[in-house]
């Protein structure tokens, strides 16, 4: 028999194993509480990932537990038909086929997304689709209402992805159509029966082609939620994607009337997006989106989390020949590609996982100690690296700060405490991090002599002093060019790593040719 002190210990160890049972299922998810569909939106825009660093992703993704990869190929995909949509970086379909057969062994389905109304500047581009425009200047929009040809267009498309894919879905775009209700007959349209009903009759011809395939249509859901009036004509198989990067909730428009309409919904936080670039990454935000929205769309019953990865914004800048012929275009903004963003994916891939929010600076602690061989001490050096204010430069002038020496100071601070780290394990991710912090702060040190340049107190006599400091900022670039191409060779292309490269120094080139005419 247990005397009063054994039954004590029995009472108190049998309490505090049912509270970490109780704990244990509060985290825990039920079926119906699970997302569906957990997935990874691939940008391919700018930045392509070379063939081998296409699977090594696959390989990342399917340990944390994606099972959905959304690949948003544009120029890089091989089109049978439209040959002169595919770029310079476009796979072979053999590589597509064996990639999206790997996928498919690691238990990842492979969607396609194929923009078919904006953001078509790639299409548009060549002359064979001129006709399309819904502006001579402005190309990133198709008209809806060439609907005929676009149907043919886009049937061909559609036909040709489906070969390749093994997903039940294919992602037709539909988001930022700004031109929508722009040109003549468009403006016709809207006038006799709105704007929804112009989207939606374009929309659903678009939906329509990818449901005789045998897919499900996926659309982003913006441009439906700010022009719902036309909702209810979209066949039900639609999907949409509430996309929402950290703003409040129904951003764009009434999601619980669409749903109650039968529509499907999947949301979709984000990595790489506004206003991260090379010098700057928004890491608490990115953490922010996690911790609030994934919880909000488990609650409000969406079925799947797709995280987006967005290698620029998708403005270009063009070179134009007469008419507005395309003799070249480049995109207006860059950011740090992929390879430096894992932490940001394992934290997503978690945080679908959690009923609870992620708790991020807990995360990044244990993500840390696991990843690097980092004590507690050492995983907060890297959390106030993450947490480090993204202030940016506009028009010359700090957007919070007095100066931009203050933010340098500030950011010395958290970068030569990274710089300390040494990793005892993956030690190519730690050094993208420092690379980062080193182009912040190259970054700053150009602009300081550019907003100098651009005083009012400035005189030609000032030119060799700044051009002797620009010789530092260049020498400076050369070092940094090295490193860049050191951790991300094998995962972009050789001859992108040269590009993004040039680009990244090219202000500093202009600024230096400009004070030698003054020298």
């Amino acid at each position: 028999m247990m005397n009063h002190k054994n039954i004590f210990k029995f009472l108190l160890l049998a309490s505090v194993m049912f509270t970490a049972s109780l704990s244990l299922r509060a985290q825990t998810l039920t079926k119906t509480e699970d997302f569906k569909v957990k997935g990874f939106h691939l940008d391919l825009r700018i930045q392509v990932m070379t063939p081998q660093a296409l699977k090594e992703l696959a390989n990342e993704l399917s340990g944390m537990g994606i099972n959905t990869l959304v690949m948003e190929w544009e120029g890089t995909y091989p089109y049978k038909k439209h040959a002169v949509i595919s770029n310079e970086y476009s796979y072979t379909r053999e590589e597509v086929k064996e990639f999206i057969s790997y996928c498919e062994n690691l238990g990842i389905k492979v969607i396609p997304l194929q923009q078919s109304l904006g953001h078509v500047e790639y299409i548009l581009r060549n002359p064979r689709y001129s006709n399309l425009k819904e502006d001579r200047k402005d190309i990133s929009q198709l008209c809806p209402m060439e609907a005929l040809e676009s149907k043919a267009l886009f049937k061909d498309l559609f036909s040709d992805l489906a070969e390749t894919h093994n997903s039940d879905y294919i992602h037709i775009g539909g988001d930022e159509t700004y031109l929508l209700g722009h040109c003549e007959k468009c403006q016709l349209k809207v006038k006799e029966e709105g704007k929804s009903k112009l989207f939606v009759d374009y929309m659903k011809m678009i939906t329509e082609i990818v449901i005789e395939l045998g897919k499900k249509p996926v659309m982003w859901a913006d441009i439906i939620l700010k022009h719902p009036e036309a909702a209810a004509e979209l066949p039900k198989e639609t999907i949409f994607i509430d996309w929402n990067y950290g703003w409040k909730i129904n951003h764009f428009g009434d999601i619980p009337k669409l749903q109650e309409m039968g529509f499907t919904f999947w949301g979709a936080p984000a990595i790489r997006s506004h206003p991260d670039n090379w010098y700057v990454t928004d890491w608490s935000t990115h953490f922010k989106n996690q911790v609030e929205f994934i919880p909000y769309a488990r609650e409000a019953g969406y079925e799947g989390m797709i995280l987006t990865s967005w290698s620029t914004t998708g403005v270009y800048g063009f070179t134009w020949d007469v008419g507005y012929d395309v003799i070249d275009m480049v995109q207006i903004r860059n950011t740090y590609p992929l390879s430096g963003f894992r932490i940001l994916m394992a934290s997503y891939a978690k945080a679908i996982d959690m009923k609870e929010p992620i708790n991020p600076q807990d995360f990044v602690v244990e993500y840390a100690s696991k990843r690097f061989g980092f004590d507690k001490k050492d995983a907060l050096k890297l959390w106030d690296f993450l947490s480090a204010e993204p202030e940016l430069i506009s028009n010359g002038k700090p957007t919070k700060s007095e100066s931009i020496a203050e933010i340098k100071d500030k950011y010395n601070i958290v970068r030569n405490e990274l710089l300390k780290l040494e990793a005892k394990h993956n030690k190519a991710e730690l050094e993208q991090f420092k690379l980062m912090a080193d182009l912040r702060i190259h970054y700053l040190n150009f602009k300081e002599i550019e907003s100098n340049y651009n005083s009012p107190n400035f005189t030609s006599s000032q030119a060799p002093i700044l051009l002797k400091e620009l010789d530092a900022i260049l020498l400076n670039a050369k070092e940094l060019n090295k490193r860049f191409i050191t951790l991300n060779k094998g995962f972009l292309y050789d001859s992108e790593l040269k590009e993004q490269n040039e680009l990244r120094v090219q202000a500093v080139h202009v600024l230096y040719d400009r004070l030698l005419k003054l020298k």
